[in-house]
């Protein structure tokens, strides 16, 4: 961990915030931690470039100059500050890095570490990597470990000839340690999930928005799939697709009253609503629809981005294909991601209803 230290701090092509020079100067007069890696600062009095965070005195706004990355400072004669050090990975940079090299280690081995061998490994104390594991992706190492092996259960349950051999393939020592929380896991029984969805009870109900029609189907654990469209029967089509054996039921007047809640998050999509969520993806994916959730109404973040905030930098494609496969439009944000320039692409359920709620949230982007 400390040989890492001295790695240079990774640095953003187009910054996720506005990038004029006023909103730069509002984020170092307030010396914002969220600011950092979009940007870095610089005083021609002294001739030293800092990250917006750093904590020195700040200079008069006449003396201090913006830039992109660290390289383009020093290409004009601009030298780290040796308190900040902006030209190196940030603490949080670290801890990203070490959350990804134990998320690795838990997908490689056969049966989950132990939370003192993923600490020891991260060079962390447990109390603090466990702490700091949740904050960056979310979710506990232990329940990490547990996604990822439902994940490897629920990719054999098609190819084993039995239950019991995609239990144990996957490293359970026990069957009755998977069974214990499959339905949580698979969202309906491992036999059921083999024959995709057999058994399985799902109602829903499609109506009409201001975005078009709007599919909401829900288990009794939660709200599964809410899908967008202009043709009610492709959106039909589309659920009978992913449940092909389930029994699919009209709501009722109760459900209702939750479909009403959905399409409040359509008609007003800055305004928080909770919703009982049932949903399942792979390890991989889950880290990134819960940091999709963390992108406040009103702002966008870039796939690099997302990928950075897992600890992921190099996953920016992978970041890409998990968002588009949300199944949850609206309640996991996926439409607050953008490209590097601002522009928007790769929405699910079409470019143009992802510029309508980012526009329906004043979020502030590039034009296309």
């Amino acid at each position: 961990m400390q040989a890492q230290a001295h790695e240079r701090a990774p640095t953003r092509s187009t910054p996720p915030m506005d990038t004029s020079d006023e909103a730069r100067w509002a984020a170092f007069s307030a010396a914002d931690r969220a600011a950092d890696g979009s940007f870095v600062t610089a005083v021609k009095t002294t001739g030293i470039y800092c990250r917006p965070s750093c904590p020195a005195k700040r200079a008069k706004r006449e003396n201090v100059r913006f830039y992109d990355t660290c390289e383009e400072a020093e290409a004009v004669g601009f030298r780290a500050c040796k308190r900040c050090r902006p030209n190196e990975a940030s603490r949080e940079d670290l801890q990203a890095q070490a959350v990804a090299r134990a998320c690795r280690l838990i997908e490689e081995a056969e049966t989950p570490p132990a939370l003192d061998a993923l600490a020891e490994a991260a060079a962390m104390s447990p109390f603090h990597f466990h702490r700091t594991f949740k904050r960056i992706t979310g979710v506990t190492p232990k329940a990490y470990a547990g996604a990822h092996r439902a994940e490897r259960v629920a990719s054999g349950l098609r190819e084993a000839r039995t239950v019991t051999e995609a239990v144990y393939d996957a490293g359970y020592n026990a069957a009755s340690r998977f069974y214990a929380d499959a339905g949580e896991r698979l969202g309906m029984s491992p036999t059921a999930y083999r024959q995709g969805g057999t058994g399985a009870q799902i109602r829903f109900a499609v109506g009409p928005c201001s975005l078009g029609q709007i599919l909401v189907a829900a288990t009794e654990k939660g709200v599964c799939a809410i899908m967008m469209d202009d043709d009610p029967d492709v959106l039909l089509r589309d659920l009978q697709d992913r449940f092909p054996h389930a029994e699919l039921t009209g709501g009722d007047a109760g459900f209702e009253a939750l479909v009403a809640r959905v399409i409040e998050l359509a008609e007003t999509p800055g305004r928080r609503v909770e919703l009982p969520l049932d949903i399942h993806g792979t390890a991989f994916q889950q880290r990134v629809w819960e940091a999709l959730k963390r992108i406040p109404a009103g702002t966008t973040a870039t796939y690099k981005e997302v990928a950075q905030a897992i600890g992921e930098p190099a996953a920016v494609r992978a970041v890409a294909r998990a968002c588009r496969a949300n199944p949850l439009a609206l309640a996991i944000p996926c439409h607050r991601v953008v490209r590097s320039d601002g522009s928007l692409s790769g929405y699910r359920w079409g470019v143009a209803r992802k510029r309508d709620l980012l526009d329906r949230e004043g979020a502030k982007r590039e034009p296309t």
